[in-house]
């Protein structure tokens, strides 16, 4: 479904991929693991083709993103949802606007039809009856579910996550958690989502992948991942201030 090879980027002396290997198979959620600054996100923006790799591929679905045209890859756009890290919801619009804003911009749908389809969202991250709702009104852990709503409402193939449980409490977060696993496992969709929180990392993964000074340092399930040899990885899993990780 997803591929990138071989793929990296600078910002200006700023090497943050030096060659990204990474193979995201139909179906699957794959975490991309690391730490602040790493170039997870710089990640999630190629998968989407809001950034350009200064060499290499990235290829979903077959296709190299490099070889459309801005109007193709807005089209392309459309088989993915994105759940970003504030929900980065739209202050000045109601619950039901921020959700169905796709339908408005992209159908010819009546504001009944779309209101119908953020209903059966809106109930499916259990959060029925909400719609009319400002996002000022809504708590933390209701923004992101508003979020999620808004990521699935044009039933994507693909959908990404960036960093979802940052911000949240324990509880919330393992709501957003369950609710990331229900969504692969109710669409059939594939998923990526980045992440430093273990717990979720742990929780959510078919496969993770951790992403170390530019490249993907190993791939695995959670357990490998859990039992590598790698210090590098072990550091980060458990962490641990000693080990090839630099702090500071």
């Amino acid at each position: 479904m997803i591929e990138l090879i071989e793929v990296k980027k600078s910002f200006g002396e700023n090497h943050v991929l030096t060659g990204v290997n990474l193979k995201v198979e139909t179906g699957e959620n794959m975490v991309v693991i690391g730490g602040s600054g790493t170039g997870k996100s710089v990640i999630l923006k190629h998968i989407i083709g809001l950034m350009s790799p200064d060499s290499g591929k990235v290829l979903v679905d077959g296709v190299d993103l490099s070889t459309l045209s801005e109007g193709e890859l807005s089209h392309f756009r459309r088989r993915f949802g994105m759940l970003f890290q504030g929900a980065a919801l739209f202050d000045s619009m109601s619950v039901w606007e921020n959700i169905g804003f796709g339908f408005t911009e992209h159908t010819h749908l009546s504001e009944e039809e779309i209101r119908k389809i953020v209903r059966e969202k809106l109930a499916m991250v259990g959060l029925s009856g909400i719609e009319d709702r400002m996002p000022a009104d809504l708590s933390g852990g209701m923004k992101k579910r508003v979020g999620l709503a808004r990521a699935i409402a044009m039933d994507p193939k693909i959908i990404l996550y960036d960093e979802p449980t940052t911000g949240l409490d324990p509880i919330m977060a393992d709501v957003i958690n369950s609710l990331i696993s229900q969504m692969n496992r109710k669409l059939s969709v594939t998923s990526v989502t980045i992440t430093h929180d273990m717990k979720s990392a742990y929780q959510i993964a078919d496969k993770m992948a951790m992403l170390y000074l530019g490249k993907i340092l190993e791939v695995g399930t959670p357990d490998e991942i859990r039992n590598s040899v790698n210090p590098a990885v072990q550091q980060f899993i458990n962490g641990s201030m000693v080990g090839p990780i630099s702090v500071g």
